[in-house]
Parts: C-alpha cells; structure tokens; sequence
C-alpha cells in the first residue's frame, strides 16, 4: 500500500492534517506522526482532531499536542501475533516499526493476508459408503456444499491462512480429485498427491511424503466443514509449546438418572441427572515435522495410534476445543445438514 498518504510529522498543524485527511475521501482515515529521524511517536484520526478543537486546540496547533501516544504497532517478527491480539479492536492499519521504534511500512489489514509457517496434508482417499449411493461414481470429497466441493472450502480455508502446499492422500476414485483440483496453480497455491495402494488408517499415507519443508504440519480429514481458525490454533500449538495438538469439539452426555460417587463401598456423593462434556477428536492435528517419523512406513496406521505413541514417548499432547463451525459429513443427515448450514455460516 501507498503508506506516504498515512505519514505526516510532528510539526504538521491540525488544519494541515485534516487537509491530508479530507484527500482520503472515503479511505481510512487515520495518519501515523513521526519525528525528524522517522520515529514512530503517535495516531491521529478525524475523531482525534473534532476532539481537540471541541477542547479549544486551535487550528494551527501542532499535532503533537492532542495525538494518541498509546498506539498499537508491531515490529516485524511479532506481526501475526499482533495481527491477532487486535482483530477484536477493529483496527484497520497496522505501523511496523524496526528495532529502534522507526516506521518500516505500514499494513493494511484489511486486505493483509496471514502465512502460517505449515504445512498441510488431507486424507480424502475413503470410499464414503455410508453416503452411497452419492459416492458410488463420484468420491465423497467432490459432493458439493453449496456451490463448490466439501474439500474445495477446506482447501481455500488452509489458503486463506497463506498455507500454500498441501498434500492430499487419495485412492477411490482419486483420479476425480487430480483431474479437478490438478497441481493448485489456479488457485496460487502448490497441490501434490500421495496414492494409497491399501488403506493404511487415519495417519498412514503420511509416510508416503518422503519430505515436509514446514516444521509443522497440519493434517485433516477432507470431509470436514468448519470455520476453524487455524492461526489461532498455530498460536496455542506455540504457546503451549506442544509437539501434537488435537482439535476437539465438545459432545454432551446427559445421565437420565442419579449418579452416586463411591469410595470403598461407601457412597460419598450424589449428582442428580448429570450433564458431561467430554472433548471429541474433531479430525484436525498439528504436529513438529519430526512427529512424521513416528508413522511406519505404508502401514495401517490410525491418529489415535500416533497419539498414543507420542504420548508413551512422554511429548507434549495438547488439545484445542474449536469454537465456531464444525461438521463431520458422514452420513445423509450431515450432508442434509451441511447443505442447509452452508446458507448461514461463513467459511
């Protein structure tokens, strides 16, 4: 973006700026001020300004004197991490300041697109059976969810995260899928594909990739629809510092009758008709590139095993609970489901 247009100095007027403002028209209108060594020392907005002259600054007065000097700005290897803590402010324009607090550009978030340091893969070789006869000529990854297949939402999900290559394990009818999504490049991104000879689980095909460029991987299955934030997710696998994190959604068990809780014979406690919530695999994983290797090579393999397996080696396993959008398509009621859901939610 053209960031001059934002930029004005310490020693501008009120009556100059709101001049530099009113060429925005209908644009954002917010200017960032810095001093003669191009150091970042506040925010003016229009608002800003009606404020000051309400008060009884004067026209000429320097901006110094009503900008806001608890701003919010980023420097460069914490702009996603900033990006994230602000969306919930509505803050449009982002300054990105060096080392010595001196502007270095000045991002609109608007249209900034996110890339996430991951790489992905998606099992979408299964047969669907329990959708038949829907899949019976066509696999259940290509059904389509409103206007595009249930894998298309979920590969533009990953791309709209800046996940550029993906992985996808295929084998009924997978010629349909390289046939249709070939190798990304329509959609600016980088497609492979890893054929299974046999199933090999929920986790198998992994192995079939000889190489992960990312040092995280996210895998799913492809018949999800869910508008999980996946940078969110990212920021909690860092955070906790985890080396395999499960996205979980919650399912409810409600008890119909009175539960005793005992302890040697001895009844201790009583819950009337309780309600449990227990945390689901919802089908999508990160995981440090080196997770991969515990994955035997083109053998039936399932995620709860890989789980297991990390888990026995006394790794970090994290969970976390998704909180907007989540479908699992298995049956003809979750695709009936889908069909009428995808008219409401936002992927």
């Amino acid at each position: 973006m053209d960031a001059t247009k934002h930029i004005i100095s310490e020693s501008t007027t009120l009556n100059q700026a709101l001049k530099k403002l009113d060429k925005h028209s209908s644009d954002i209108l917010l200017l960032f001020v810095v001093d003669d060594s191009n150091k970042l020392v506040g925010s003016l907005t229009d608002g800003d300004i009606r404020r000051g002259l309400i008060k009884g600054n004067d026209l000429e007065d320097a901006v110094t004197t009503i900008m806001y000097k608890d701003f919010i700005y980023a420097t460069a290897p914490t702009i996603e991490k900033v990006i994230k803590a602000i969306n919930v402010n509505n803050i449009k324009l982002l300054p990105v300041v060096d080392a010595n607090e001196k502007l270095v550009e000045i991002i609109n978030l608007l249209t900034y697109k996110l890339t996430l340091p991951i790489e992905a893969f998606i099992m979408a070789g299964g047969e669907g059976q329990r959708l038949r006869p829907l899949t019976e000529k066509i696999p259940k990854p290509l059904l389509k969810v409103g206007e595009k297949p249930i894998l298309e939402h979920n590969i533009d999900r990953l791309n709209a995260f800046g996940i550029a290559k993906i992985h996808i394990s295929i084998k009924y009818l997978g010629q349909q899928l390289r046939d249709y999504f070939g190798n990304g490049s329509s959609k600016g991104i980088n497609i492979a594909y890893v054929e299974e000879n046999e199933p090999l689980g929920t986790v198998g095909s992994v192995s079939l990739v000889d190489n992960f460029n990312k040092d995280t991987i996210l895998l799913m299955n492809s018949d999800l629809l869910t508008n999980i934030d996946i940078a969110d997710m990212y920021k909690a696998f860092i955070s906790k510092k985890a080396d395999l994190m499960v996205a979980t959604v919650p399912y409810k068990v409600n008890v119909p009758y009175a539960v005793m809780e005992t302890e040697n014979n001895k009844v201790v406690s009583l819950k009337e008709k309780p309600t449990y919530i227990y945390q689901s695999n919802a089908g999508i994983y990160l995981f440090k590139k080196e997770i991969a290797d515990l994955i035997p090579k083109n053998q039936f393999f399932n995620a709860t095993d890989l789980m297991e397996r990390v888990i026995a080696l006394g790794k970090n396993v994290m969970y976390y609970p998704i909180l907007g959008y989540w479908l699992d398509i298995g049956k003809h009621e979750d695709y009936k489901k889908a069909q009428e859901d995808i008219k409401h939610i936002k992927l």
